[in-house]
């Protein structure tokens, strides 16, 4: 009995980080050089380092996952609507 105890408390502390939130929304302002967005609700979400800068745009709706880590909300994914 306490070895399934364990093995489902290891499965849920492994998927824990695979565990990602989503929004979506209208890009307000981007700061290219500290690679983050703000979307119309307020909120601040930092782009990964890979991330083409020309293709992101004030004025996008975008769905995005992120991740929150140390308070800063890490984009994980991210699609564009046109």
């Amino acid at each position: 009995m306490r070895v399934f105890f364990a093995a489902i408390a290891a499965a849920f502390v492994l998927s824990g980080p695979a565990l990602a939130e989503t929004t979506d929304g209208v890009i307000q302002t981007v700061d290219a050089e500290k690679l983050t967005i703000t979307l119309e609700d307020g909120k601040t979400y930092k782009l990964p380092g890979e991330i083409d800068m020309l293709a992101i745009k004030e004025g996008l709706e975008i769905l995005i996952a992120y991740d929150e880590i140390n308070g800063v909300n890490l984009i994980t994914d991210m699609e564009v609507f046109e």
